[in-house]
């Protein structure tokens, strides 16, 4: 690169840096700032609040209520990710929906819950079940609409009815290619019950008839059969547009609840921590970027300063690319995006460590930086694709809090490998266009002294054991003192939802000042979630579930301390928003991507025992911090999926980095080598790596500690003792791991080019 070629490099990338800050701060055009415009979670920004009741006087059962609570869910979803469905008591749900204020806007989409039916044009004696006739609405207008020649009664018992809504598995609108083009259409998807009798159905109707979709006191489609559909999937073409197509699916999947409901009140909540919990965490956010700053410049010098422009670059542009891809954000988001920023430093690390070995050998320094980049690539590769392949997989079968932090991985990886990659390489190539050629820029590398950490690794498997021993021991102590292994939040395990009315309205801020401690200290709950509904006196506190007396001695204090009406304190018990579905879900979809991890590390590295060792170091690690939420009794709620999912994705990727070096001194190894000692000084070759990035991480982890919200502070704890478990197995574990299992399972294969055999710990010529 020529002196003016590095200059350019250098304004463009200031350029740009300026683009994305002035972007994700002010704004370009009329829409204002990317920040701004993010959509916020509703512990953030607060949202619409409906609650449904079933109807009828029978009680429903507990399965028709469960049932009916998870397809409820997969409809708000569509919303957000992070849309909530709670059951309140024994027939009510409540729907809270983020970064929404009109809540009739959403009413009308998401339509009133109910029975949905399917009926036939004609009954058995060719009587027409419904007809087209000359109809008014509220207005006076006067048109044509089907109506119901019978009641759903009669049609239900002559047969009438070929379908019910709990027929329909699914609904979605799209387009299909027909003989005249393309056209919107829905296309239903049928259980297996309902293929069969729509098979039926439509076999009678085809070619003369139509089969009506009644929804809510009217049709809402009335579709001509033009053909026998024996397969269970079908379309209904004939849409006006796309936004045509998509509330007739709504409306269909709405209506295969197992449950009819009824709206019972809707309204707007406050966020439940509000904008201080945020600045806070913005604030810590900086504080942590300055250190990493000032720590990469320390240590790496020239190189340094270039990851640091690097990361000035990152952090407004993860900013703009959120908005971009429309993600809602929430505060354990806002966690996991600062949680990325030290996690960003990763690639660099490895690289400016392979640049100092180079010079280490007597290389020029333009040598080094070409040799140091191409021979980090393929670590920074294999540790960062393992860890999208996991946050691909979360994305694509995961639900709620696990898509949605699925979906912000994914994004940060892509963004730190691009900034790595490219954007350091090119500063590090401008600088040393323009001058800064001298070694003293760079550094040298000592030659790492290793540590037999193999000869060691009886300890360490000792160490490890006994600490998870200890977390088993201790769950099982939990279950008997408090019911359960942990300490499991209201999103787990349901609480109670207590409607306060103040004699004055309450800011946010207010009650996380004055409120909280108070019920703090009846419920002991670190967990609290306080919500202010808009335009009232109402505060909304949940909390786990409140035995009689904790609630009465909440509701004495506040008569007390604020001269609260007490009949104006109403309690109910709400179920958990992460079910026993999500958790499965959450379960299987991290199988499938420990699963995935391993076929691509087998592809990668030819050994799958490589594989096995890094997910052994994995469980190790999740075992470790299970262990310290049990000891701790730290509450386990919507923050604990996000962080053993960035645990495991964390300790994945470190122990990448190790394996690859392995893997790379086994390809150059020479000389007869002993494997032990060939192990231990792959690690000491990844040690700075190891610790700086681990100190880089756990750097910003202790800012959100320490300037973080109560649930902040649950979720930064835990994620230190991941950070530094995670650290620990992968340069103590992975590789005794892989050592015992490869002298367990000896390999023989020769090499042609070079004749050199393998057998177990020692490689000979």
């Amino acid at each position: 690169m020529k002196k003016s070629h590095g200059l350019l490099t250098l304004g463009l990338t200031f350029a740009l840096i300026f683009v994305c800050m002035y972007q994700s701060v002010i704004g370009f055009g009329a829409n204002g700032s990317s920040a701004s415009n993010i959509k916020q979670g509703l512990d953030l920004a607060g949202g619409v609040s409906i609650t449904y009741e079933v109807v009828g006087e029978e009680e429903p059962s507990s399965v028709d209520m469960s049932d009916t609570k998870r397809k409820l869910e997969q409809r708000v979803q569509t919303y957000s990710t992070e849309a909530v469905v709670y059951q309140e008591g024994t027939r009510r749900f409540s729907i809270e929906i983020p970064g929404v204020t009109d809540a009739e806007t959403i009413l009308a989409d998401l339509g009133r819950p109910g029975s949905l039916y399917f009926i036939a044009e004609t009954d058995s004696a060719g009587n027409a079940n419904y007809s087209l006739q000359v109809v008014q609405d509220a207005a006076g207008n006067v048109g044509y609409d089907y109506v119901l020649n019978k009641t759903i009664e009669e049609l239900e018992a002559e047969g009438s009815i070929v379908l019910y809504g709990t027929d329909v598995a699914d609904a979605q609108a799209g387009s299909m290619q027909t003989q005249t083009g393309s056209e919107f259409a829905v296309s239903l998807t049928l259980t297996k019950e309902g293929a069969e009798k729509f098979k039926v159905a439509t076999q009678k109707a085809a070619g003369k008839e139509t089969i009506g979709i009644y929804y809510d006191g009217g049709f809402v489609s009335v579709p001509r059969v033009n053909s026998a559909i024996t397969d269970g999937v079908a379309q209904i073409t004939g849409m006006g547009g796309f936004e045509e197509a998509n509330r007739l699916a709504s409306t269909i999947r709405i209506g295969g609840l197992s449950l009819e409901l009824e709206e019972v009140y809707n309204k707007v909540v406050g966020a439940q921590l509000g904008g201080e919990a945020l600045e806070k965490s913005i604030i810590a956010g900086g504080i942590g970027i300055i250190i990493i700053i000032l720590f990469m410049v320390a240590i790496y010098f020239l190189p340094g300063l270039a990851a640091a422009i690097a990361l000035l670059l990152y952090v407004p542009a993860i900013v703009v690319l959120l908005h971009g891809f429309d993600m809602t954000l929430t505060l354990p988001g806002v966690a996991g995006i600062i949680l990325s920023i030290g996690m960003a430093v990763d690639a660099n690390v490895i690289i400016f460590a392979r640049i100092r070995e180079e010079l280490s050998t007597g290389k020029t320094v333009k040598s080094s930086i070409k040799i140091g980049f191409n021979k980090a690539f393929s670590a920074i590769v294999d540790g960062n694709v393992t860890t999208l392949i996991a946050a691909l997989v979360l994305m694509i079968m995961g639900s709620g809090v696990v898509k949605g932090f699925a979906q912000t991985l994914m994004l940060g990886i892509v963004l730190s490998m691009f900034t790595a990659l490219v954007v350091s390489r090119l500063l590090v190539n401008a600088f040393y266009a323009i001058g800064f050629k001298h070694e003293k820029w760079y550094g040298i590398g000592k030659e790492p002294k290793a540590f037999d950490f193999i000869g060691k690794r009886k300890g360490f498997f000792l160490g490890s054991a006994a600490v998870i021993a200890a977390g088993f021991v201790m769950m099982a102590v939990n279950m008997g003192s408090i019911g359960g292994a942990f300490n499991y939040g209201l999103e787990f395990m349901g609480g109670t939802s207590t409607n306060i009315v103040f004699n004055e309205p309450m800011t946010l801020e207010e009650v996380n000042d004055d409120i909280v401690p108070l019920v703090y200290e009846i419920t002991n709950d670190g967990n609290i979630q306080p919500q202010v509904v808009d335009g009232s006196k109402e505060v909304i506190i949940k909390t786990r579930t409140l035995t009689q007396e904790e609630r009465s001695a909440l509701t004495d204090v506040l008569m007390a301390e604020y001269q609260v009406n007490p009949e104006l304190v109403t309690s109910e018990t709400i179920s958990s928003t992460i079910s026993g579905e999500t958790r499965r879900e959450t379960i299987i979809a991290v199988a499938v991507a420990v699963l995935c991890m391993l076929i691509y590390i087998r592809f990668r590295f030819s050994d799958i025992r490589f594989g096995i060792s890094s997910v052994g170091a994995l469980v190790h690690d999740v075992l470790v911090v299970l262990a310290f939420y049990a000891v701790t009794h730290i509450t386990v709620g919507s923050t604990f999926i996000a962080c053993m999912l960035t645990i495991v994705g964390y300790s994945i990727n470190a122990t990448i980095v190790i394996f690859d070096r392995i893997r790379e001194n086994m390809e150059n190894a020479k000389r007869e080598y002993e494997l032990k000692d060939l192990i231990n000084t792959s690690i000491a070759q990844t040690m700075s790596r190891s610790l700086f990035t681990s100190l880089t991480t756990f750097i910003m982890v202790v800012c959100l500690y320490v300037y973080g919200v109560t649930s902040i502070k649950e979720f930064a704890l835990p994620l230190m003792v991941g950070i530094v478990a995670g650290t620990y197995s992968s340069i103590c574990l992975a590789s005794s791991f892989w050592f015992v299992l490869r002298n367990k399972f000896i390999p023989k294969e020769k090499d042609e080019d070079e004749d050199k055999y393998i057998y177990g710990d020692v490689f000979e010529k």
